[in-house]
């Protein structure tokens, strides 16, 4: 149970580490104001509704208004990580290890559970105590 649970955080922490260094790209395609389509990771799929560039002739410049729009949202994931923040001497790392183990071994349950008693008869009755004391209230 114990080595089921150390796997399990393992690979719990090794899944923060990944998503805490992921980036990735949202893109949304705006069609006159509404959303028509979002994707991650690749190019979202326009509606088919965009205009050419400005159709230029030599004296004169016509532009329309385009009515669609693509925005990019960018989530930057962390870029630095940070392997030890400091190095721990050798009498730290003796005093851990020795302050955890008697930790762990503290709350071990004893398997030899005989009791020191077993083996010893208890003492003859020489006579009934319980009658000597008795008291009667009338």
């Amino acid at each position: 149970m114990k080595e089921v649970s150390h796997k399990i955080m393992a690979f719990l922490m090794a899944l923060v580490v990944l998503f805490s260094t992921l980036s990735f790209t949202i893109d949304m395609h705006y069609c006159g104001g509404t959303l028509v389509d979002t994707a991650i990771l690749h190019k979202a799929k326009t509606c088919g509704m965009e205009m050419q560039k400005a159709m230029a002739s030599s004296e004169h410049s016509v532009t329309k208004k385009n009515c669609c729009d693509d925005e990019q949202l960018l989530v930057n994931g962390q870029d630095k990580l940070q392997s030890s923040s400091e190095i721990i001497s050798l009498q730290q790392q003796v005093f851990i290890t020795s302050f955890l183990y008697s930790y762990v071994t503290l709350f071990e349950a004893t398997k030899n559970n005989n009791p020191s008693y077993k083996h010893y008869k208890p003492p003859p009755v020489v006579r009934d105590l319980y009658k000597i004391d008795e008291t009667y209230l009338i």
